[in-house]
């Protein structure tokens, strides 16, 4: 369906992230190696990335920047400029592979933002958009209004949002949205939520691993080279993790 990243660490450019590994998300848009629905991830990508602290005095500004675009990676001739020219300690990126009957638009494409967070949906909700109807029950009219595109992907982050904002807690919030979700044709239901100083992630139904640096943390859907390390995350898992170190607990 989608393939994503997220990274905390010391500050490194973008394209570190995005372009240079052999098996980048750059390369996965068009060759993903380990994605089980769907060939290509062509209908858009997007980056997130959390600036350096303010400086002293002035006030600190907590929303990340984004990136996004409906095309594929490879067809955005800005993207290598601007990715070489960015750094950040705190990035979540995804390339994407539309499902039919959903919105073709940028604001389909991850990551979502709100406040300090950032997300990403890799996966589907089975016979949309009827079995939405339970989700967004969940939800006061305003905020489906509001949402950035009719697709499963920007209900999901909706029902997420809500509960952060009466949770900050990410883990439990991915949690509480993969238990709404899995019964009402959540087949597949891998997230990636970050404030820029943690990484929650599901693993449910779609491939999901980490590498662990010293002071830096990876996590994505596939391994971007080959170099050892990589750690599967078992199917139905919920991940939190910082820099340098991660924890998994069973869903």
């Amino acid at each position: 369906m989608c393939r994503h990243l997220a990274y905390l660490g010391p500050r490194v450019r973008l394209s570190d992230l995005l372009l240079d590994p052999p098996h980048s998300l750059l390369r996965q848009s068009w060759e993903p190696r380990r994605q089980r629905y769907g060939r290509m991830n062509a209908d858009g990508f997007g980056v997130g990335w959390y600036a350096d602290a303010a400086p002293e005095g002035e006030p600190e500004e907590l929303a990340p920047a984004r990136y996004r675009r409906e095309l594929p990676m490879w067809a955005d001739a800005n993207l290598p400029s601007i990715a070489r020219t960015i750094r950040s300690g705190a990035v979540l990126a995804a390339v994407r592979s539309a499902t039919d009957g959903m919105a073709h638009s940028e604001g389909a494409v991850a990551p979502f933002a709100s406040g300090p967070w950032l997300f990403s949906h890799n996966g589907r909700i089975a016979d949309w958009p009827d079995s939405a109807a339970p989700l967004a029950a969940q939800l006061p009219a305003a905020d489906l209004v509001a949402l950035d595109a009719a697709s499963d992907s920007a209900l999901l982050w909706a029902l997420t949002r809500a509960r952060l904002e009466k949770d900050p807690s990410l883990a439990a919030a991915l949690a509480a949205v993969v238990e709404l979700a899995a019964p009402v044709g959540g087949r597949r239901l891998n997230f990636l939520l970050t404030d820029g100083a943690a990484v929650a992630a599901t693993a449910w139904g779609d491939t999901l691993c980490y590498l662990v640096g010293e002071r830096s943390v990876v996590v994505a859907s596939e391994p971007h080279d080959d170099e050892p390390g990589w750690i599967d995350v078992p199917d139905r898992s919920l991940l939190l993790a910082t820099a340098g170190d991660v924890a998994l607990t069973p869903l």
